[in-house]
């Protein structure tokens, strides 16, 4: 069945692409959204500047293939949460405009985070039973990639939120990666229950007696690629302080792994023997292989991807999006939160 159908073979809507966000838009944003369309079969509409995205598809030969959408405004990187408010006619608010008037069956964005956050909770709204949305990503442990979240949604939580997160990672594991009862975790300083602040030690708490949940106990920095659990919960603050750390530690592993190679003739001929192994391990950490991250609990499914992402990123990133859409990842988060839910004060 062709990716651009859903499960009923019925066509699916365009993924909007919000062409003006990334360090490397637009010109890296089209590219990727090329090749998502001739090598992925997706169909995709650019959300920005009309005149800007029509030069750059015009030297992809690819104008007749992709519309736009025209955007009047665009996100800075540096802007914040704030900007959403000041911007209503940015890329990224009209390509959520697209998705929630039915137009389109998703949002990727490269853009800032905060500003994708904010635009997707006012434009999109969040789903019953979720005040607030999280970012989940997958870490590329195995034999099952591992969901973390909140990777930088909420940077200050209260322990019934905690909870609810786990609730969206435990659908998105189920939905996402087809795993059979996932098994969560929760992010603290030790691994014992009475260890951590207070939020994270009334949130084991609570997650000992969640229902529906398989929680596992608490888990610790070092276990975080070690696949002991299928879902990671943490704060968005802690989420994206270690989420960035692992990125940067792969970054400066594989850097000293190519010095080292180069330092005589004998370990250049051993990476040439192992080669293909080096060449699967990269691909398998690299961040532009899985596509970004989900922004779970709205009204519409939300694909961020890295700030920094080429072509290659932004496809894999369509790809993920019209993926989730076929398999009603929004759908599934609502079933499972209207299935479990307990009224909270949240917020």
């Amino acid at each position: 069945m062709p990716d651009n159908e859903d499960g009923t073979g019925s066509r699916q809507a365009p993924i909007a692409l919000d062409a003006m966000g990334g360090d490397h838009a637009p010109d890296e944003i089209v590219a990727g959204a090329v090749h998502a369309v001739r090598e992925r079969g997706l169909s995709v509409v650019l959300v920005g500047a009309p005149r800007l995205l029509h030069e750059a598809l015009t030297r992809h030969d690819a104008a007749a293939e992709i519309p736009i959408v025209r955007a009047e405004e665009a996100l800075a990187m540096h802007e914040g949460a704030l900007a959403s408010l000041r911007r209503p006619r940015s890329s990224i608010a009209v390509a959520c405009h697209l998705v929630r008037r039915g137009d389109a069956s998703a949002v990727v964005s490269a853009g800032s985070t905060a500003g994708v956050v904010a635009t997707g909770r006012l434009r999109l709204r969040g789903l019953t039973g979720v005040p607030r949305p999280a970012i989940a990503v997958t870490l590329p442990t195995l034999p099952h990639p591992t969901v973390l979240l909140d990777a930088g949604a909420n940077a200050e939580v209260k322990p019934e939120m905690l909870v609810q997160f786990a609730q969206l990672g435990v659908a998105y594991a189920e939905t996402a990666l087809d795993i059979r009862r996932p098994k969560v975790g929760l992010l603290n300083i030790g691994a014992e229950a009475e260890k951590g602040n207070k939020t994270v030690k009334r949130a084991n708490e609570l997650l000992s007696t969640a229902p529906g949940i398989d929680f596992a106990g608490n888990i610790e920095g070092h276990d975080l690629l070690t696949g002991a659990v299928n879902v990671i919960v943490a704060d968005g603050f802690t989420g994206n302080i270690a989420l960035k750390t692992m990125e940067g530690t792969v970054r400066y592993a594989f850097g000293e792994l190519r010095d080292t190679i180069s330092t005589s003739r004998t370990a250049r001929f051993g990476a040439f023997l192992q080669r293909s192994r080096i060449r699967e391990l990269h691909k398998r950490l690299d961040p532009e292989q899985y596509g970004g991250a989900v922004l779970l609990g709205l009204n519409g499914t939300v694909v961020i991807a890295h700030g920094a992402s080429k072509a290659a990123g932004v496809s894999a990133a369509c790809e993920v999006a019209a993926t989730l859409v076929r398999q009603g990842i929004v759908t599934r988060i609502s079933e499972r939160i209207a299935a479990t839910h307990r009224p909270h004060r949240l917020w």
